[in-house]
């Protein structure tokens, strides 16, 4: 385990390396790696640098607004988050693209600048990440992490065919879904026929056909 404050030089982008803890919270504080989106999980990290193309942001976008459309229509309680990051002092650290808070949830975390603390907050009930060149990471040692965190379903979107992964997490482990349990009747195959759509129509075309589906 690296024993001094690293180089930019010494540390690896977009790929885990093995940090402290300690030394981890420093790298997050560093300007040059402001940009950049943070992991951690036992005594390893990883920063992810890649730029992110309008793939990336158009299927976030769009994946987004379904459940923001989908919880609303069928009156369940949505709260939505975009880049935050979740931690869990000394053990686990991540920042998905989207996250949501679905149902009614207890203790939902306060306004602030601060990681959200998951010590003291529920985790999300759903966490989304939008793989352009990560996907195997993100089915492999983010579902891992997202496990051990205890969100209820974990999402994977995969830009370069708009294939959507959906697991359910369960009892420390995770199995891949086809009808979400915490959006009730929401069939995952409806989520990859929605990316599709969005290749050839605009946002309000595809908001509407959601709504009329959703109603």
């Amino acid at each position: 385990m690296l024993k001094t404050v690293p180089k930019k030089s010494e540390i690896l982008t977009d790929t885990w390396q093995q940090i402290s803890w300690q030394y981890f919270l420093q790298l997050t504080n560093q300007s040059v790696y402001k940009n950049g989106k943070f992991y951690y999980d036992r005594g390893y990290m990883k920063i992810e640098m890649s730029p992110l193309g309008m793939s990336h942001g158009r299927d976030n976008a769009i994946v987004a607004r379904l459940i923001s459309l989908f919880a609303t229509l069928k009156n369940i309680p949505v709260v939505e988050f975009t880049n935050v990051s979740y931690r869990k002092a000394e053990i686990r650290e991540c920042q998905p693209d989207s996250s949501f808070y679905l149902g009614k949830v207890a203790n939902l975390p306060t306004r602030s600048n601060q990681a959200i603390d998951l010590n003291q907050y529920a985790p999300p009930t759903l966490v989304i990440e939008i793989a352009t060149t990560s996907l195997g990471d993100d089915l492999g040692s983010k579902r891992l992490l997202y496990e051990k965190l205890g969100v209820h379903e974990y999402w994977v979107i995969n830009t370069n065919n708009y294939d959507v992964i959906a697991f359910e997490i369960i009892d420390g482990g995770s199995r891949e879904i086809q009808i979400s349990n915490v959006l009730p009747g929401l069939e995952i195959s409806l989520v990859k026929t929605a990316l599709e759509r969005s290749e050839n129509a605009d946002d309000g075309e595809v908001n509407r056909w959601l709504i009329k589906l959703f109603s």
